[in-house]
């Protein structure tokens, strides 16, 4: 009997069971007509309101921003306090109805997003007791990650978990890295010490590490520079040495990145003349004998069997 193919369910759908299962969708009424506004993005209504909110979000960034001006804030200050306090009560409004619709309002409030969520709003009203701290909400920003929701970016997140990966695979190796540099500024800046003095700036061993920082790394602000010819010739060694040095940890995350690609995951494919296992899906040849391999099958939905006839190859 002809198999039924299996769709998948594509990682927007996947988070919002998820949501679901955690926070606990309402069974009807009013809470779950709100809830589905609130955290379905896919309904027109919950897209609309989430559009709406990411507009609200960058608008009070703006107003943040430019209350931090002086010039501004001397001209216009009643008028930003009020959109600042504005926006304040519409986010925590939108809080309290995010907490409302759920059955589990206490496990969405500690959250991820519930944390920001709350942080959102928290300076605006901190600010009554400590001047200053409502340049906080600043914070605000941290809700854009809706965005991967909203906009049916999720597909990305892989990428991100792919990176975080690569990362953790090379990190003996970025740490051997930075050991050998700090090792490299710190003989170079105890010898930019001894070789300069105090009279060329170089005060101390801190200093002169802080020289040879920023000359490997190829800032070179210009604020300590050399005056000896032997101060020069070491800097331009360090400066030859940057140029290297900024390419290893490029190279070290890259190799990882090419492991993990060329890494497929494991199958039982077996070849028929010689019995040997493990065979990679897509191979068409025992990779120990050389005698063509049977199609694999899987019964797998995402694992589709392409004919060797197919890709045009003999």
């Amino acid at each position: 009997m002809p198999q039924v193919p299996v769709t998948k369910p594509s990682r927007p759908d996947i988070a919002r069971e998820h949501d679901v299962r955690q926070f606990g969708r309402p069974a009807h009424g009013l809470r779950l007509r709100l809830y589905t506004i609130i955290f379905e993005a896919d309904t027109r209504a919950g897209r609309l309101f989430d559009l709406t909110l990411i507009g609200l979000i960058l608008a009070s960034l703006v107003v943040v921003v430019l209350d931090s001006i002086a010039v501004v804030h001397a001209r216009h200050a009643t008028m930003l306090t009020a959109l600042e306090w504005l926006f304040t009560l519409l986010f925590s409004a939108e809080y309290i109805a995010r907490l409302a619709c759920v059955r589990k309002p206490m496990r969405y409030a500690r959250s991820g997003y519930g944390i920001v969520d709350l942080l959102a709003v928290l300076p605006t009203y901190l600010a009554l007791l400590v001047p200053g701290v409502n340049a906080l909400v600043d914070v605000r920003v941290l809700r854009l990650l809706r965005v991967f929701r909203i906009l049916k970016l999720a597909e990305y997140v892989a990428e991100f978990g792919a990176l975080g990966r690569a990362l953790a695979a090379s990190r003996r190796k970025i740490l051997v890295f930075m050991s050998f540099v700090m090792l490299v500024v710190m003989v170079m800046g105890t010898l930019m010490y001894v070789v300069e003095g105090p009279e060329n700036g170089y005060t101390s061993i801190p200093v002169g590490v802080y020289w040879a920082i920023t000359t490997m790394t190829t800032v070179g602000f210009g604020d300590i520079t050399p005056r000896t010819d032997l101060g020069r010739v070491i800097a331009s060694m360090m400066m030859l040495i940057g140029w290297g040095t900024l390419a290893v940890p490029t190279g070290i995350v890259s190799a990882e990145f090419t492991a993990q690609r060329l890494h497929r995951e494991p199958t039982t494919r077996t070849c028929h003349e010689c019995l040997s296992e493990g065979h990679q899906q897509n191979a068409r040849f025992c990779r120990d004998c050389g005698a063509q391999l049977p199609p694999w099958h899987s019964d797998r939905a995402s694992d589709v069997q392409v004919p060797a006839s197919a890709s045009g190859k003999g």
